[in-house]
């Protein structure tokens, strides 16, 4: 079973900020995949299953705010006895620019408080994921900047790398080699 786990911040006033650009992909992948988000306490997440003949996949959104995913993230992995390798978690980054995809195999949280408290309590930096890029307007303070909405130019920049993301997902559940994902959305401008 495959575990896609998107970050953000549950709530209105946090919907379509960039912080929340974990969120906003895996929206968009759940609308593929004809899938429904529905909350569960037992994981302090909303969470929706899918399986295809042999394939599973638990798509997760934890609602325990961004600095403590790794609860929701541990509690799932913990219940469903899902193996490390076959986690992918979904993360904006403000080391890239609007829009841009980075996959890795495995690293460190990069300042991330999300990706922080995920390694902190599975005790590994060996998860899979997708970091996508929201750059840093470096006169504002960062809070602010994360917690801010898109532009609307940066819109459709985040559109097409929700797609890309979606696909990668798709790829990801269906067992593709991790290394040929990368290959596949590192390489694209």
């Amino acid at each position: 079973m495959k575990l896609i786990v998107g970050l953000g911040n549950p709530g209105q006033k946090y919907k379509d900020t960039r912080h929340n650009a974990g969120y906003i992909a895996l929206d968009e992948a759940l609308k593929i995949f004809n899938l429904k988000m529905k909350l569960d306490v037992r994981f302090k997440s909303e969470i929706a299953f899918y399986q295809n003949l042999a394939k599973k996949a638990i798509f997760l959104k934890p609602v325990t705010y961004m600095n403590r995913s790794g609860e929701a993230v541990k509690s799932v992995i913990d219940y469903y006895k899902i193996e490390i390798e076959d986690i992918l978690v979904i993360v904006d980054d403000i080391h890239l620019e609007t829009g841009k995809l980075r996959l890795r195999e495995l690293g460190g949280h990069g300042g991330h408080n999300g990706l922080r408290h995920i390694i902190e309590v599975l005790n590994t930096k060996d998860f899979k994921r997708v970091r996508i890029g929201i750059d840093l307007e470096s006169n504002m303070p960062l809070d602010s900047y994360v917690l801010g909405k898109f532009k609307e130019d940066e819109k459709a920049l985040l559109e097409k790398t929700c797609r890309q993301t979606a696909e990668a997902i798709e790829m990801f559940i269906n067992e593709i080699p991790y290394k040929d994902i990368m290959t596949k959305y590192n390489t694209q401008t």
